[in-house]
Formats: structure tokens, C-alpha cells, sequence
């Protein structure tokens, strides 16, 4: 027959009887919806409680026919149903499984219900069972004589309290001379017990003074499990370990107050008990006083910090002036350390890197999409649930107070309701207040100021100012050409081939064959296209070693000429000399949280009024920086050899391609003014040169942020000149030295040198002081 199955969490339902329980989740509650008062239900207990969804696996196989006699909704949409016992049946297969279970059930049948034995024994049950209840100081229940022998056997079951398990090996038997004599056992089970209770507790009272009579219930357990030799005592082993935990002071005192409420709940199983032994555990778990031993030997750190990661020598030397200050001093405090830079270019990685080169352990703390300020510093513990936040958690993963922390993503922190997780971080990270951090759930002091912290971001403009303010930032902005061709060879080709289980010799890249993909079919600041290129070769390298059928592994060789047949038609191509051919174009450079970028600036005329046109989605800032380079042009006119009338009888059109974009900031005002007076004086910009700079009014060119990275990205998309604000020459430090000494730079001070150097034939009016030259 089929039957909707309402599956319970705990408890056993037995014919005969009846419960009330309160139904939430999703699949009883629609099933409640589509029943009413009268119907018949099937009641299968879980045999695990913790599970929500359970599936089919999950249920007893015996379970009970039930008919609804109660039927309540709450506000909340959920159910309270008083059920009534009526059969048992055995469950074989779903046959419906949404909006609730439907299933094909066996009804089983009683045997040897009216046997004289079944009678006779059903009478002993009874009366063993009303002395039992009378013994133990409760009301007789009410057994009517003329009960069947099968409901008595079930009503006094359920009566006795057994576990479920008990309970399920009653319900399960349908001979009922069988069911009688295991329900006998059972009630005799209880008397034994209850006499040794009563024995315990008189046992108890005559040796407890009236000193002692608070602790009554502890003393209770004690001389029960000593009565029953049971000597497991796990109180005692909380109590070692809190002890190997050495705990500061403070902490001790909570833990020893913490253990006198557990010894004096008597070691229940109530909410409260788990609650006290959940937070001294946490107290026992956490490092206070356990240190990783650091390695101290400076160039072993650096030779392993050199195999790890090509470049990223900035970083690299912070790491080891760190070690090289601990050594000194003695001193274990951490340090702080934030690497910003795009995607790609070995931020998360060097975070292990630097662990694996001290010897500390690693453990990695995602804070990406984090929206609540508990996440970092735990719930306090008057919530069910409540637990530590993710610093304390990774600290009791690794097991030291110093190990290696890696707080990746800082910059996606969000803010929600719970608060704002970012000003969480201000203690976390600030060496002066992370010695004592408080985290909700503890609420006590933990020394934080042993820990390594590293930060990573893409970008520092979603910090807030107290946040920026604890970082030392490391700016890590990209690689250059020859150093991706150096990690693929070193670091990402080796492990491709490791993982694709390439045999040795089957497959060889050229070190051409690696700068033609760094140049055409990859352009970004890390490495992850290119590993991604780098796989695609392993994989065809894979179907040649498995298509091979002589049993010898094929020597695959990559030229630059034979990358099309693996990764298709190049990605990339230099477009530069094509966008700038005429005359109105100029190259601009651009700082993106994932790197430099090379944009156009192109402008038009047409017959017209005047007016100024802007297009390609630019930013407020951008374009007051598109007019002030027009007022610019037209106050310097008969300078640039242009008609002043001509700008009422003209509109001007300012473009910037990649119109899908959102662009802004003051740096493409150079760019822009460049544009302009090509176009206004038919001179084209130089194909070989890149810009970038704010421009004011009168022309001067102020310094602009991200030198490093728009250098990069010039350099590759193949420019060889960049003309940058005379200010930012410091900033040239920090580009890598083989693109220097292949690249060509122009400090300009004004708008007079900028065309000097950018218009192919410059006019002698147009040229001020020479510009100062760097290469």
C-alpha cells in the first residue's frame, strides 16, 4: 500500500499511544498542508538525529501507522500534530519524494495475540509495571484489563523511557508472546536499576555531612559510577588537559570557575553542560604558550624564498629584514605585511612560501564576501551555536601561537547587518592591541603579536584610511617578459607536466615558443593565462603520448612556428602603429586593480558650433580633465600654429575606445591634450610612444600614481618610449632594470615638452625647454 511518510528526528511512536511534536522542516510541513484530521500518516525514526534531509538510507525500516488527530499551524508556517498509533508496517521503497515522501509500505500483522500465553504473560507485564511506577514514587498508570496483550506490550514500553534503539527491537517483533517476554526483561532491567538508585542514595546521605549537602549530586554520579565500576572520569581529562595547556592566569581562573559548574551539573547532558564543555575545550585546544621553532639560517630562507618564486624582490627583502631583526633581538613579535597587486602574479602563494622558508606552519584565512564583523571575532556565548571567529580557529588548526597567516582578499570585505568586519581587523592588526585581542566567544586576552600576519589585496582603495594606516604595504605590480618566460620554464611548465603525468622527453618548449605566448596569447600582469596556455600544450602532449602505439613516449617539440596547431590563432597582436597612423590618436597608459593598461585617446572635428562631444564612458574626473586640455588648446592656439577662429565653426569629438569600460582619474590629461593638438595641428603622435600625466590649465604636468605598473603594460604591448611628470622620476626605482635598459623615458615639467616629444615633427613653436631624457 502507499502511505506519506513523516520521518521523526528521535523517539518512537507505538500503537496504541499517542504524541504531540512541533514539524519544520520543508517536506513534513508541505505534507502536514495537504493532509487533515482522520488521515493516515506512516512514522519512521532516523537513525541519526543530526542529519535534516535525510533519504531513504537514513530510516528504520519497521515503523508506525498513525492517525492525525490534531492538527495546529503556527505563525511561523510550521506544524504542532498530535498523532495516535494504530499499526505497524514495514517501509520498502519511495514512490514520491516532492513536495513530500510517498512510500510502499507492508502492513505487519500480530501473531499469537489471543494465545492463553500471550494473556498470562500481558498480566505479569502489568502488574510489574504499576509496581515499578508506584516504587519509584509516581501515579499507577492506567492499564485497563481488558487491554489486548499485544498494546499492553507497547503501551508499557513507551512508558518506560528506553532508548530508541530498545524501542525499535519492540516495535519490530509482531509474535506477541515473543514481544511480552522482551518487555518483561526490559521492566525488570528498570526495577534493578531503580533499587541500585535508591541503594546509591542512601549510601550517599549517610556519609555526606551537613557541609556537603550542596554537592549532592555530584556525590550522587561518583557513588553511582563507583557501584556500577565504571571509572571513566572525563571531567579528570579536561582537567589534564587544561593543565598541559599552560593557560595564563586569567584564563586559568575562568577555566577552574567553568569546571566547578560542570562538576556541579554532575556531568548531564543538558544544553548547559555541552555548552561549559564546548568552551573548555576551546580553552584546552587553543596555543597559549605552544611556538613553532623558526628557522634562523638567513640564506637558507632566501634560497628557498628563490626556488619558490621568480622576481618579487621587494617582498622578498622585507621578509628576511624581518628574520634578520628577530635573530638580533630575540624579540618573537610578528610582523605585517600587505602584497597588493593584480591577479595572477603569486600573492597567496608567497604567503606558503614564506612559512615553508621559516619553518612555521601555514594556515590560510579567506576573507573574501565576509559581511559579518562575528565571522573574525566569534558570537558570544549566551547564542545556541555559538563558536570562536576565523582567527582563533586557524591559530587551534595549526597548534602555534606563531605560525604564518595569511588574511587573503582583505579588500572584498563587505558590510552587512552584523557590522563591519574591516573594523574588526583594526586589532587583529595593530601590533600595540593584537597582544591582548578579545574574541567574543573566549572573552578573554590572546597574545596575537607572535603571529606573522599577510595581507593580500588587488587593491588598497576599498580600505579604509585606520585600516591602510596598520599595513606595510608591498606593492607588487606584475612581471615583466623575460621573467614569465623564466617561471614558466622554472615553475609552472615542471609542474603542468608533473600533473598531466607527462613522461620525460615527450614534450619540449622552446624558449622562443614561451616568449611568443607571453607576447601574443597572453597580456596581463600575472601568470594565470599563461598557465592555462601552458596546460592546453600538456594536454595535446597527453593525447600524443596515449595515441602513440609503439609504447615509446613521442618527442613533441614546440617551436614558435607550431603554436597555432595547439592554441589557435594568436590572442594578441600589437596594435599600436595601426590606431595611431592618423593624425587626432594618442596612447595613453591606465592603472587597473588588476594592472597597467594601454588606451587610446582618439579625436575627431566636423563643421559645427563649437560644442565638445565625450564619449567612451569616462568618469567626472576624466572629463573635466578632456575640457581643461581643450582650454588649454585654444588659450595656446596661435603657440600651436592653430587657427583660433576655426574653433567656432568646428565641433571637437573626444573619444576613448572600449566604450563598455567605466574609465576615470586625472591621468589621461596629457593623453587627452595630446590627442587634441595632433588633430588641431595634422602632426601624428609617435607609434613608439606611450603617456601618462595629469595637465593643469596652464599647462604644467602634475606627478600620477601606478608608474610601475603602466610601465609594465607599456613594455608589453610592445612601446618603447613613455613620457612621465618630471616628479614621478623616483618612481622609475621600481620598475625592473631589464625593462629600463630597453625602454626610453621623457620627464616632461609642461605641455611644451610633452609634444616636443610626442608629435613625430614637432614645430620649433611647440618645443620649450628640451625635455629631461631618461633611459
Amino acid at each position: 500500500m502507499l502511505v506519506p511518510v513523516l520521518p521523526l528526528r528521535t523517539g518512537v511512536l507505538f500503537p496504541g499511544t499517542a504524541i504531540t511534536l512541533p514539524v519544520g522542516r520543508s517536506r513534513s510541513v508541505a505534507l502536514l498542508g495537504a493532509v487533515s484530521v482522520g488521515a493516515v500518516l506512516g512514522v519512521a525514526v532516523q537513525r541519526d538525529p543530526s542529519v535534516s534531509e535525510p533519504t531513504l538510507g537514513d530510516l528504520h525500516a519497521v515503523g508506525t501507522l498513525a492517525k492525525v488527530t490534531r492538527l495546529e499551524r503556527a505563525r511561523d508556517r510550521s506544524y504542532r500534530v498530535t498523532l495516535e498509533g494504530v499499526g505497524r508496517f514495514r517501509l520498502w521503497s519511495l514512490t514520491q519524494t516532492d513536495p513530500y515522501w510517498v512510500a510502499e509500505v507492508e502492513t505487519l500483522t500480530e501473531t499469537r495475540g489471543e494465545d492463553p500465553e500471550a494473556v498470562a504473560r500481558a498480566g505479569s507485564v502489568r502488574r510489574r509495571f504499576e509496581a515499578l511506577v508506584t516504587e519509584s514514587g509516581g501515579a499507577p498508570p492506567e492499564l485497563a484489563a481488558e487491554t489486548e496483550p499485544g498494546r499492553v506490550a507497547d503501551q508499557v514500553t513507551a512508558g518506560l523511557g528506553l532508548g530508541v534503539e530498545r524501542e525499535l527491537e519492540v516495535l519490530a517483533e509482531t509474535d506477541v508472546v515473543r514481544r511480552l517476554q522482551r518487555v518483561a526483561e526490559l521492566v525488570e532491567e528498570a526495577r534493578t536499576l531503580s533499587e541500585l538508585r535508591r541503594k546509591v542514595d542512601g549510601d550517599v546521605r549517610r556519609e555526606v555531612g551537613k557541609a556537603q549537602r550542596e554537592a549532592l549530586l555530584r556525590e550522587q554520579m561518583k557513588a553511582m559510577r563507583k557501584e556500577l565500576g565504571d571509572g571513566d572520569d572525563d571531567l579528570q581529562r579536561l582537567r589534564d588537559r587544561l593543565d598541559a595547556a599552560k593557560l595564563p592566569e586569567e584564563a586559568r581562573g575562568v577555566a577552574d570557575r567553568e569546571l566547578k559548574r560542570l562538576e556541579a551539573l554532575g556531568g548531564q547532558a543538558g544544553m548547559e553542560a555541552h555548552v561549559i564543555r564546548t568552551y573548555l575545550d576551546w580553552l584546552a585546544e587553543l596555543p597559549w604558550s605552544t611556538r613553532a621553532e623558526a628557522r634562523e639560517d638567513l640564506d637558507a630562507i632566501q634560497r628557498k624564498l628563490d626556488e619558490d618564486h621568480t622576481g618579487l624582490d621587494e617582498a622578498k627583502r622585507r621578509m628576511l629584514e624581518h628574520m634578520a631583526v628577530l635573530k638580533l633581538s630575540g624579540n618573537p613579535r610578528g610582523t605585517l605585511l600587505c602584497l597588493v597587486g593584480p591577479p595572477g602574479v603569486g600573492k597567496t602563494s608567497l604567503g606558503q612560501s614564506i612559512a615553508d622558508a621559516t619553518g612555521r606552519p601555514f594556515v590560510r584565512v579567506s576573507l573574501g564576501g565576509v559581511r559579518d564583523e562575528a565571522e573574525l571575532r566569534g558570537h558570544r556565548r549566551t547564542y545556541v551555536g555559538a563558536l570562536p571567529g576565523r582567527i582563533l580557529h586557524a591559530l587551534r588548526k595549526v597548534k602555534v601561537k606563531n605560525p604564518v597567516v595569511l588574511l587573503d582578499e582583505v579588500d572584498k570585505l563587505g558590510t552587512g547587518w552584523g557590522g563591519s568586519p574591516e573594523a574588526a581587523l583594526l586589532e587583529v592588526l595593530d601590533p600595540e592591541q593584537n597582544r591582548a585581542f578579545t574574541d567574543h566567544y573566549l572573552e578573554l586576552p590572546f597574545d596575537l603579536s607572535e603571529v606573522l600576519f599577510v595581507c593580500t589585496a588587488n587593491s588598497l582603495e576599498t580600505l579604509s584610511a585606520p585600516l591602510r594606516d596598520r599595513l606595510e604595504v608591498l606593492e607588487v605590480q606584475g612581471y615583466t617578459p623575460d621573467e614569465k618566460v623564466k617561471i614558466a620554464r622554472r615553475h609552472l611548465l615542471p609542474r603542468q607536466l608533473k600533473e598531466h603525468a607527462i613522461p620525460e622527453g615527450a614534450l619540449t618548449v622552446s624558449d622562443e615558443a614561451l616568449a611568443r605566448i607571453v607576447r601574443e596569447y597572453t597580456r596581463e600582469a600575472g601568470v594565470r593565462q599563461l598557465t592555462r596556455e601552458l596546460t592546453k600544450l600538456c594536454r595535446a602532449a597527453a593525447l600524443e603520448v596515449v595515441r602513440n602505439s609503439d609504447g615509446k613516449p613521442p618527442a613533441l617539440r614546440v617551436e614558435p612556428d607550431g603554436l597555432g596547431r595547439y592554441l589557435g590563432r594568436p590572442k594578441h597582436q600589437e596594435e599600436v602603429p595601426e590606431r595611431v597612423q592618423q593624425p587626432g590618436v594618442a596612447t595613453g597608459l591606465a592603472w587597473t586593480p588588476v594592472g597597467g593598461e594601454v588606451l587610446f585617446v582618439e579625436t575627431s572635428r566636423m563643421p559645427g558650433k563649437g560644442s565638445l562631444e565625450i564619449t567612451g564612458q569616462l568618469g567626472d574626473v576624466m572629463k573635466e580633465s578632456a575640457r581643461a586640455a581643450l582650454t588649454y588648446v585654444r588659450s595656446n592656439a596661435r603657440e600651436l600654429g592653430v587657427d583660433p577662429e576655426r574653433f567656432a565653426s568646428q565641433d571637437l569629438h573626444i573619444h576613448v575606445p572600449a566604450g563598455a569600460v567605466p574609465k576615470d582619474g586625472p591621468s589621461a590629461g596629457v593623453t587627452i591634450f595630446t590627442a587634441l593638438a595632433s588633430l588641431l595641428t595634422g602632426q601624428r603622435v609617435r607609434s613608439d610612444t606611450a603617456m601618462t600625466g595629469e595637465a593643469t590649465l596652464r599647462g604644467r604636468v602634475l606627478p600620477v600614481g601606478g608608474i610601475k605598473a603602466k610601465v609594465l603594460a607599456a613594455h608589453r604591448a610592445g612601446l618603447t618610449r613613455v613620457i612621465l611628470p618630471s616628479r614621478n622620476a623616483r618612481d622609475l626605482d621600481e620598475v625592473p632594470q631589464e625593462v629600463r635598459d630597453r625602454m626610453e623615458f621623457i620627464l616632461a615639467e609642461d605641455m611644451t615638452q610633452v609634444l616636443g616629444a610626442a608629435l613625430e615633427r614637432p614645430s620649433l613653436a611647440l618645443v620649450g625647454e628640451a625635455a629631461q631624457v631618461a633611459a
